[in-house]
């Protein structure tokens, strides 16, 4: 099956560890010119950029920040102007709003609604402005993928605070939005709502629970970070002629476990 990737421009937000590196790496096999973003990290970028190029593609680090709306727009220009216009884009980048997933024993009401805006700001509207920025040079071609990366939980819920799930659960709807816009001009939106994922960026969880989320899905195994990842090159390829609007679910989906989601 031929992905039609080579030399392709793809924009992998979020890159430098977990689902996201993965995908990067996944891309660079296809012989892709990988543009991999970091907030923090970019000593783990350079990393995953390395073993983009050794898998047969090529890359390019560039800093981004959902919390920093122009540092959206910065990324992508910097893309373009070293490659070209970006031809896919895999929206994965999050932001909990702090180091880690909010606490599931906070209560709904005590969450301030200023992390509700930073929030949705962050993971649904810094989403949207990584399309807008793509849209253009897209259109211009006739061509494009989008394929942005919810969550289990945004069907699922997630215990205490709701702004994750609430953000994550809006990609459905922002994915169906782009489907009606941009289906005439060739570009294809898909969304991947991946359940608990093995990665090597998420924090250790004892093994009874891996053992009895596995037992909960309908493969007895977990998915890890390769298996989204074929999934978005997939989507995010030519071997996707007409699928748009969609949400796919892993095989960890259906472990129901929504505090330990992906």
């Amino acid at each position: 099956m031929d992905t039609e990737l080579r030399d392709r421009v793809v924009l992998v937000t979020g890159a430098s560890s977990g689902i996201g590196a993965a995908t990067a790496r996944a891309f660079g096999r296809e012989g892709a010119r990988v543009a991999i973003t970091y907030r923090s990290g970019r000593d783990r970028a350079e990393k995953v950029a390395a073993e983009v190029e050794a898998a047969g593609g090529q890359a390019y680090v560039v800093r981004l920040d959902l919390e920093d709306l122009p540092s959206v727009a910065r990324a992508i220009e910097a893309v373009a102007g070293h490659w070209g216009d970006v031809d896919v884009l895999v929206a994965n980048a999050v932001r909990w709003g702090g180091d880690a997933p909010p606490e599931p024993g906070v209560r709904f009401e005590d969450v301030p609604l200023k992390e509700w805006e930073a929030m949705i700001n962050a993971n649904l509207v810094g989403a949207a402005a990584s399309v807008s920025a793509v849209l253009p040079g897209m259109r211009a071609k006739g061509w494009g993928r989008i394929v942005l990366i919810s969550s289990g939980v945004a069907e699922e819920g997630l215990p205490g605070p709701g702004p994750y799930g609430t953000a994550k659960s809006g990609l459905y709807g922002l994915a169906r939005s782009l489907a009606w816009n941009g289906g005439r001009d060739g570009i294809l939106v898909n969304v991947v709502a991946p359940g608990f994922t093995l990665t090597e960026s998420r924090p250790p969880v004892p093994e009874f629970v891996v053992e009895a989320l596995a037992a909960a899905t309908p493969t007895r195994r977990l998915s890890d970070a390769d298996d989204v990842a074929r999934i978005v090159v997939f989507l995010g390829s030519g071997a996707n002629g007409n699928l748009t609007g969609e949400l796919i679910r892993d095989g960890s989906s259906a472990a129901r476990a929504p505090h330990l989601g992906g």
